[in-house]
């Protein structure tokens, strides 16, 4: 029996009976769900001030382990095609059908946020010059300097995003090898890879002012390694050790001590501060642990209910979830102004709900008439 998987949702493709993974798993958009509001509520805190608070603030400015989650997810949806046929159980999609899915999911929605900020957010316009325009557009703004701009900083996350998507071809290619009875060397083929990257930042990568190399692509892998290692053990003949790995009483509260050590200097000093190099390979490490941790009792336990992250409002605030994400900073700019909050003064819980109360109608919006609409012509018009 052999499927195929369709990179836009998180399906899983059907495997033997027994296995019991061959089927969507509605976890995942409640997870996709708290960690985009897991983003806004870290940005919120930094513009609030509330990451100055004694202990708590550590916490809310380490809720940016969420973009670990969205990573692992998308380590975890893309790569498990290419799982999957690697054991003869389905078939991967074509590199230029997979490009061309992902860039009909990203960059449209994408795109008219960034006019729209550049063009009417009076912080960001005023700056906005054709390198601006240009780094944003083509999501550069990783490799161009200054040029994260306001109401669209939190982008650099998607501009190592797209280079995932640019790049996990080649990864797929570079183990195409790796099939029928040679499958089971992927773990530890995978694994060390996201152990290997966690070295990127010893490396002396020469940049220009304003440009951190450890922002590049590189130095993220472990974190989407940790959902491509799920989507290879997935399929491993071993239920005892999917009992273990899949068992949410030990892998979340696991999630929940690796957050709580990367809220110490352990993962890098408060604030904007740069790191030490073993800093930044202790918040790799302890990201990967959240992310992988999080998303494995959802992806080898497919069988268990999860009502809150199954049910409807996270499942619709799941489908809006890259609308939270690519608005929430725009939106979180025009709060204080709008209702006379001076920015790092405090009242981070009312404008947290502030902000997610209007991110989430834009949300929506850009769902119903960008997102869905141009993922639906892309599907009919190229299959």
């Amino acid at each position: 029996m052999t499927t195929t998987l369709n990179p836009e949702t998180n399906p899983i493709p059907a495997e033997p009976p027994a296995a019991r993974l061959g089927r969507f798993v509605p976890a995942l958009e409640g997870m996709r769900a708290l960690a985009a509001l897991g983003v806004v509520l870290t940005h919120v805190a930094f513009q609030t001030g509330a990451t100055g608070q004694p202990v708590l603030g550590r916490v809310w400015e380490r809720f940016d382990m969420a973009v670990a989650v969205f990573f692992a997810l998308s380590g975890f949806l893309l790569w498990r095609p290419h799982a999957v046929a690697a054991r003869g159980q389905g078939r991967a999609p074509s590199a230029g059908r997979y490009l061309l899915h992902r860039a009909a999911r990203i960059l449209p929605a994408y795109w008219v946020v960034v006019g729209v900020v550049l063009i009417l957010l009076p912080s960001a316009a005023h700056t906005a010059g054709l390198r601006v325009w240009l780094s944003n557009l083509g999501l550069l703004q990783v490799f161009v300097p200054f040029t994260l701009t306001d109401g669209l900083t939190q982008m650099w996350s998607l501009s190592v995003e797209v280079a995932f998507y640019l790049v996990l071809p080649l990864l797929a290619f570079a183990l195409v090898w790796l099939r029928g009875q040679r499958a089971r060397l992927r773990v530890p083929v995978v694994l060390g890879l996201g152990l290997l990257c966690l070295g990127w930042n010893f490396l002396p990568v020469p940049t220009p002012e304003g440009i951190h190399a450890d922002n590049w692509l590189p130095g993220y892998l472990p974190w989407f390694t940790a959902g491509m290692l799920l989507a290879e053990l997935a399929d491993l003949p071993a239920p005892r050790w999917r009992r273990v790995a899949g068992n949410q009483w030990l892998m979340w509260p696991l999630a929940f001590v690796a957050m709580l050590l990367a809220a110490t200097d352990l993962a890098g000093p408060a604030g904007l501060v740069h790191g030490q190099p073993w800093q930044y390979v202790m918040k790799m490490a302890l990201g990967a642990v959240i992310g992988f941790g999080l998303l494995a009792p959802l992806v080898l336990r497919p069988d268990r209910r999860h009502r809150v992250l199954e049910g409807r409002v996270a499942a619709t605030l799941g489908r809006w979830s890259y609308g939270i994400f690519i608005w929430h900073l725009a939106v979180l700019s025009i709060i204080f102004p709008v209702f006379g909050i001076v920015p790092f003064h405090g009242h981070f819980v009312v404008v947290y709900l502030l902000t997610v109360a209007f991110t989430l109608p834009l949300a929506a919006a850009s769902y119903a008439l960008v997102e869905e609409p141009v993922r639906q012509w892309t599907r009919r018009r190229f299959g």
